[in-house]
């Protein structure tokens, strides 16, 4: 196969490589399920540098022609590779086949403000007068600059908080990189570090983060990147603590290896997170990325996250989308600045982050009754221990309710099985709920299994 490979390059450069493979893919001559040879072993074959054979690699890696398996190797994929092979597909039931669809993780569309009122008060929108304007609306910047963490170097506007993870993963992140990860975490990263063709390496969290700990043996591994949830953590809810902070932001400054790490802080729960706002930021300035979302406060097809930290990384960011959809949509951006300043939204919004904590609260106080201990600190998601995950999902689906497995989160075994539910959906019906999922989860609580009929469909 080497061979065969150097044979077909004419063109010695990482895009030269990159195209050569690439047509050997759709030829056949490579066919799926090969395993491609070391980027080492290729380099020297071709007499070229493996930097220029590991970028060729991760143009494949995103593309989907190719996949790297840890140190199983790297493996050609078929052509057109199901979107039920990733991790994010695995999660939710289709939400026609069941009355209670928990499994989506997404927001309580009744505790969303509404739009029209913010379209009708922005007025003009002509607020494009070049294609080489800078990405974010100046009074929006100052906004977002006011309610930052700690002081970035520069901020720019992306389309939600995984596009922001997604752009900075493949600015600072190539083929073969280790990157940490918590261990569980949002399965969307994992498939994000997948297609770079980049290594997961599991840290650990406890009640108040990640684990310093685990974080010190990660940074032993020489990572390129953190991937870290500072609040509501999505699946467990767990937000860092001030305190946690400082000690994880020393680790790192101590560690031989930390100074090189780029830490990437995906915020996604934004304003419905009952935690205050918190930041490794505000020790390592020049490493972290801080990424805002509001679409769980605001409006899922409001698309928008702001991004900051480090000029240089977040410039690159910028300057990449200049060559593809350039910025996200100022007049999208105009309805966030009104909404994030209108004293009636602001109200709204409050609101609704003390409604998502009533249902949190109301539905781990009936759970531990029933002997089931899954504290939900924040956000809108549960994380609920289970004794077989297979026969909790199926017992609940019996009852008209799905939930998420909780395989596709975890980075490597987590000792036991879990489903997470998205107690942010749950509006009524907790006590018959809590006893479902007691019953489900192999408790000492059994149910007598009726059905339930008192939550109110949840899906539109």
């Amino acid at each position: 196969m080497l061979q065969l490979i150097a044979s077909a390059i004419d063109d010695r450069t990482a895009r030269g490589v990159a195209a050569a493979v690439s047509r050997l893919v759709r030829t056949g001559e490579l066919p799926p399920g090969s395993r491609l040879p070391t980027v080492r072993s290729v380099a020297r074959e071709l007499g070229i540098s493996p930097t220029t054979v590991s970028e060729a690699w991760r143009s494949l890696a995103s593309a989907g022609a190719i996949q790297t398996r840890g140190r199983s190797g790297t493996f050609v994929l078929p052509p057109n590779r199901l979107r039920q092979s990733l991790r994010y597909a695995r999660l939710s039931a289709n939400p026609a086949t069941l009355p209670h669809d928990f499994s989506t993780g997404v927001p309580d569309h009744d505790l969303l403000p509404d739009l029209a009122p913010a379209l009708r008060r922005i007025g003009d929108t002509r607020l494009t007068t070049s294609y080489l304007e800078e990405p974010v609306l100046p009074r929006l910047e100052v906004v977002l600059r006011e309610r930052w963490p700690f002081p970035p170097q520069q901020l720019t506007v992306v389309d939600g908080a995984l596009d922001g993870v997604d752009r900075v993963v493949g600015a600072a992140v190539r083929l073969g990189d280790r990157v940490l990860v918590e261990n569980p975490t949002f399965p969307p990263l994992l498939d994000l570090l997948d297609t770079v063709g980049a290594v997961p390496v599991p840290v650990t969290l406890d009640n108040s983060g990640i684990e310093p700990a685990s974080l010190t043996a990660g940074l032993d591994r020489a990572p390129v990147a953190l991937l870290l949830q500072p609040r509501a953590q999505n699946p467990t809810g767990v937000s860092m603590t001030p305190q946690r902070a400082a000690e994880l932001a020393a680790v790192i400054a101590r560690h031989p290896l930390g100074r090189t790490v780029a830490v990437v802080e995906d915020d996604h729960a934004g304003e419905i997170a009952s935690a205050a706002p918190v930041s490794l930021g505000e020790w390592l300035p020049d490493q972290v990325v801080h990424i805002r979302s509001y679409s769980k406060s605001h409006g899922p097809d409001l698309r928008l996250a702001a991004v900051g930290g480090p000029a240089a990384l977040v410039a690159s960011v910028a300057d990449r989308r200049l060559l593809g959809p350039g910025w996200s949509s100022r007049v999208l951006q105009a309805v966030l600045l009104d909404l994030l300043t209108d004293p009636a939204t602001v109200r709204f919004v409050s609101g609704a982050r003390r409604e998502y904590a009533r249902r949190r609260g109301v539905l781990t106080a009936s759970l531990s009754h029933r002997g089931v201990d899954a504290p939900t600190p924040d956000g809108i998601n549960m994380w609920i221990p289970v004794r077989d995950q297979q026969h909790a999902m199926l017992s609940l689906a019996a009852h008209g309710i799905a939930v998420a497995p909780g395989t596709p989160f975890a980075v490597s075994p987590l000792g036991g099985d879990h489903v997470r539910l998205t107690v942010g959906l749950v509006r009524d019906g907790f006590d018959d709920l809590a006893d479902l999922l007691a019953d489900a989860a192999g408790g000492p609580h059994r149910a007598s299994g009726r059905r339930l009929r008192t939550l109110r469909r949840t899906t539109r």
